[in-house]
């Protein structure tokens, strides 16, 4: 019943990120072409771009930061926003999986596959952790901030692998492998559990 909404939630995700990127296709159009400020095509070049700084100028002092052009910076944006947009999606379909299968299994009286789902559902939890404890990495933060918070639950088990597998030069894959494992875990539970 649940998963039934995911495709019109996907539908409106898609449509949204496909007028974010024309958007930022557009901009970055007009910053290689650099039209008549004067000129109609122009005032709208300063307003696309004014409307699209607020996503953009993080990408921007990122690539500047590393002495890139940052007219590259619309690129940066779209990327990230498609990422984020695909694993946004598999969150939303995740939950409505669980929620519909705990429902299911609620209403069928079947405690194997209560139990499944509960797994299933810790696991999506602490992958969205590692996720997100990924993503941070460039970023600085406290200890009493959320993602001090995600920091402290992924630690146990993030730092015992950092030291079984170091960085390759400045990139860590300990973390990307860890979510391969627990990707391979969640599935695992499913078929014993659940299927």
């Amino acid at each position: 019943m649940l998963l039934e909404i995911y495709p019109i939630i996907s539908w409106v995700v898609t449509i949204t990120f496909l007028a974010f990127a024309l958007l930022l296709i557009l901009r970055l159009i007009f910053n290689y072409s650099d039209p008549n400020p004067f000129g109609k095509v122009g005032r709208f070049s300063y307003q696309l771009k004014k409307s699209t700084d607020r996503f953009v100028y993080p990408a921007a002092r990122f690539l500047a930061n590393f002495r890139v052009n940052t007219k590259f910076a619309p690129l940066v944006t779209l990327f990230i926003a498609g990422v984020l947009a695909y694993f946004g999606l598999g969150i939303i379909w995740n939950t409505l999986f669980i929620i519909q299968g705990l429902a299911d299994a609620t209403t069928t009286g079947n405690f194997k596959a209560i139990i499944g789902f509960v797994l299933y559902a810790l696991l999506s939890i602490y992958i969205l952790f590692i996720f997100i404890r990924f993503i941070s990495m460039w970023f600085v933060f406290t200890r009493n901030t959320f993602l001090g918070f995600v920091q402290r639950v992924t630690d146990p088990i993030l730092i015992p692998l950092r030291r079984l597998i170091p960085p390759i030069g400045m990139f860590d894959i300990s973390a990307m492998i860890l979510l391969l494992l627990l990707g391979f875990l969640q599935s695992l539970v499913l078929q014993i559990f659940v299927f």
